[in-house]
């Protein structure tokens, strides 16, 4: 399990346009790494959406933000045009960095237990360390509250 003050996982996955993005590519930035389950679910789409209108303040304060889930680079695409996002969604279809972050977990849903993508936004320092973890976040208001945080 990760916890605050620990190396995040490094990683590569392709974005919207099935380039290559790391981690690493972040340094000397904070970075917002936020999981969630689909691409243009009602939840989904609100937390991104909060995002996207908050991403001028996030850049003000030196703060990348990252989206990953397990569709498609396609999906991202017509997702984030769709609703004009401005920053990277990341395809993670082999659960690999999902599974690295602790975040593909049992989930009951109408009583019926099965495994899936809990939502969940990591704050990783400019270093790589992690600061700040996020479980169970409101859709509507993460973006608002990582914003509160870093002042």
């Amino acid at each position: 399990m990760l916890e605050v003050g620990m190396k995040a996982p490094q990683f590569t996955l392709p974005d919207k346009d099935e380039n290559p993005v790391s981690l690493s590519d972040f340094l000397g930035k904070k970075v917002v790494l936020y999981f969630y389950p689909r691409d243009n679910t009602s939840g989904c789409t609100r937390q991104a959406v909060a995002f996207a209108e908050n991403h001028e303040a996030f850049l003000a304060k030196n703060t990348a933000v990252i989206g990953v889930s397990r569709d498609s680079a396609a999906s991202h695409r017509k997702f984030a045009e769709k609703h004009a996002l401005p920053f990277f969604l990341l395809s993670d279809p082999e659960r690999q960095v999902t599974e690295a972050y602790g975040v593909w977990q049992e989930k009951r849903n109408y009583g019926k237990v099965t495994m899936g993508v809990v939502r969940t936004t990591f704050l990783i320092d400019e270093e790589g360390v992690i600061e700040k973890i996020m479980t169970k976040v409101k859709p509507d208001t993460n973006a608002g509250e990582i914003l509160a945080y870093l002042g």
